[in-house]
């Protein structure tokens, strides 16, 4: 049998890639990744050609037994995401969980991943933190997963971890207004890159280019 190989990839500065991860990427017969494109940006920088594999929220049900039985012909194949550690917040999940069934070795090759990297310039606690992920794009369900936060909140003192896009990073601050008071939170954007910016302070002085990836901390 082949090898899953998990390889994370740059969130942003494509100089934060492992040496081990390049190798990894220079020796598999097949990369399966998010995008072709962003992907086959990052292979070119690296001087990698390999066959590619797009696979995402739409497709990975589809490609799972495609992928498993790439493996099951002895062929090695790395799973990476768009940007940063595969299956956390993207797709991928599916796909380890057959390979695992199946008594396929899966490899981790660590690296970047922009949940740790906010919270360690976060200066908030880091000896507990909980990552949440992106909440829901629907106001009252959004608010409504604020709240059960909230009541984790109340139990367990914890640093929380949220994924948000440009497009609704103010309504996400709104909300977590709404449940939790004029807070102070920690916003991280465009980490590693040239327009990398933090902001520290109450919700309701955040101000920041509504532009790239968000991670809000709080």
């Amino acid at each position: 049998m082949g090898t899953l190989y998990i390889v994370s990839t740059p969130i942003g500065n494509l100089k934060d890639i492992t040496l081990r991860a390049i190798e990894i990427l220079g020796n598999v017969d097949i990369v399966a990744c998010e995008d072709t494109r962003v992907t086959g940006r990052l292979l070119t920088h690296l001087n990698i050609s390999k066959k590619m594999l797009a696979v995402s929220d739409f497709n990975e049900e589809k490609m799972v037994s495609e992928i498993i039985t790439i493996l099951n012909a002895g062929k090695d194949i790395a799973l990476v995401c768009d940007a940063g550690t595969p299956l956390i917040s993207d797709p991928g999940f599916k796909i380890v969980r057959e390979a695992v069934s199946r008594n396929i070795r899966v490899e981790s090759i660590p690296g970047a991943s922009a949940s740790i990297a906010a919270l360690s310039i976060s200066g908030l606690a880091t000896d507990k933190f909980m990552f949440i992920g992106y909440l829901s794009k629907k106001d009252l369900k959004r608010e409504s997963q604020i709240k059960d936060i909230k009541k984790i909140a109340e139990t367990v003192k914890t640093t929380f971890i949220l994924y948000e896009s440009p497009y609704r990073v103010v309504k996400t601050l709104d909300s977590i207004k709404n449940v939790f008071g004029d807070i102070n939170i920690v916003v991280c954007r465009e980490l590693t890159k040239l327009h990398e910016e933090i902001y520290r302070g109450k919700i309701s002085e955040f101000k920041m280019n509504l532009k790239g990836e968000f991670v809000i901390l709080f």
